[in-house]
Formats: C-alpha cells, structure tokens, sequence
C-alpha cells in the first residue's frame, strides 16, 4: 500500500476553505492533516472535501483557537485524543488506517513572544506540554506510526534563516529544541523530512509580518513529519510546497508532505 500524507497548519479551516480544496484538488493527498483548524468538528466544511473524495475526518475542535482534524480518502478510526499537560486545549488527534499505521496530528503551543516561563506563561505551557509529549512516549513506546503537525520548534540551525539570530527567539531556543530533542528520543522517531532532505536550509513558515516573504525568505521549519523507526524507511518524496505560501490570503505555514510505500 503507497499513501501521501500531508500536514498543514491552515490558520482557520473555515476562513480558507478554498485553499484546502485547492490543495486536495491539485495535489491530492491520501491524507491531510490540519492545524488551528479554529473551528468547531460540527462547523468544519466537509461537504467539499468528500465531493473530493475525502469522506473520512477525525478531529477535536474548538472555538476560535487550536483544533486538529484529519482528512482521509482512505478509512481511518479514531484510537486517540490526549490533552498533554492539561491545557484544555484541542492540539491532538490519532487515527489509524486499516493497515494498522497510527497517524498522530499535533498543534503544539506556539510559546508566546518572551522564551521565560517566569514572564510568559504560554512559553511555560509549551515546554510543559513537549515534556508530557515526551514522558508519555516513554511510557508507552509508539510502534507503526507517523508523527505529523506544526510543533513550532525549528530545530537545527539550517532550519532557520539566521541561527544566531534566532537563538533568543521563541521556536528556536535552546531550551526548546531540547525538549523537542527528548520527545523525539523518548518515541524513538525518525524526522522523515530531514531523512529525505539531509542537507540545506529548509522552511515551511514565514511570518505574515514580512510584507515580502518570498524574496526575503526568512523562514523556519516548524512543520514537520516524524515515522517510527519500523516504517520510516518506507518514506520517500518528502517536500514542501512553498509556493502554498503566497495563495491569495494564505496560511503563513505551507504544507509539508511524505509518501509511505507499506
């Protein structure tokens, strides 16, 4: 069995229907995962995406803020919905496909602007969150599995457009690219991206602040695509489609995308 996935922070499901059906038109994944979907599970446009074929949706939803869901051309069930650290916030799904590959779609919290929990409680509540990622991954150690989701850490320092830059900057701090370190140690996952794609700087986010995003290009790799080490040999194809990103009123993220022969 050959399927795409794609992940995709799309910053109101509902505001840019268009571009969702865009993408499953022209590019046309098996499955989709969104990110801060801001919307409802009842309110998520679906009419549309199963005239394309998507007829399968698993999600958690919220009101103006956060919500996952993803959207399948194939069956998918839902085995899973955690909410790490608490928070009360709708940033995690799991589904499983009938040939028993479990996909985990995360939104993890952004931090706030000040990387000091002391100051910023929503940079507190982020690392609280990637530690119970981590603690519950080493609890219970994931096995067939994919990873996908914006984790808003860019983690190496060709995943940002000037490390030294960034290195006080939330997304980019040490402290963060730590805990995403030991989340991803603690589920022992393979950055199938990265796997695909070694070398090189490499974005799927640039800021809505930057009124020319495109030629200045100060980007970071806050999406990603992580496989658990049974299955993420069987990844290949991995991009990102940066031209996503300049869409008539777009998400600032662009969706990133994997296949998997299995």
């Amino acid at each position: 069995m050959t399927f795409t996935l794609a992940t995709w922070n799309i910053n109101s499901v509902r505001l840019r229907e268009d571009l969702v059906l865009h993408l499953l038109q022209t590019e046309a994944p098996d499955v989709l995962c969104l990110q801060e979907c801001k919307s409802p599970l009842d309110k998520i446009p679906l009419e549309g995406f199963s005239a394309l074929g998507y007829r399968y949706m698993v999600g958690r939803g919220q009101k103006s803020y956060n919500g996952v869901a993803i959207l399948s051309k194939l069956p998918i069930r839902e085995v899973a919905a955690y909410d790490y650290a608490s928070l009360g916030h709708a940033r995690h799904i799991a589904g499983q496909l009938d040939n028993g590959v479990t996909i985990h779609n995360f939104y993890v919290p952004a931090g706030g602007d000040k990387p000091d929990r002391e100051v910023n409680e929503k940079f507190g509540q982020k690392l609280d969150y990637l530690t119970a990622m981590r603690d519950a991954f080493h609890a219970e150690a994931p096995e067939t599995s994919i990873l996908v989701g914006d984790l808003n850490i860019a983690p190496r320092e060709d995943d940002v457009w000037n490390h030294k830059q960034l290195l006080k900057v939330v997304s980019h701090t040490p402290i963060e690219v730590e805990h995403l370190g030991e989340t991803q140690d603690a589920g022992r996952w393979v950055d199938v991206t990265r796997a695909d794609i070694p070398e090189g700087q490499l974005y799927s986010w640039w800021s809505y602040r930057s009124p020319d995003w495109d030629s200045a290009d100060k980007g970071r790799r806050l999406d990603h695509i992580w496989a658990t080490p049974d299955i993420a040999g069987a990844a290949h194809s991995s991009r990102i489609l940066r031209s996503a990103r300049g869409w008539e009123k777009p998400s600032d993220h662009a969706p990133v995308f994997a296949t998997f022969d299995l």
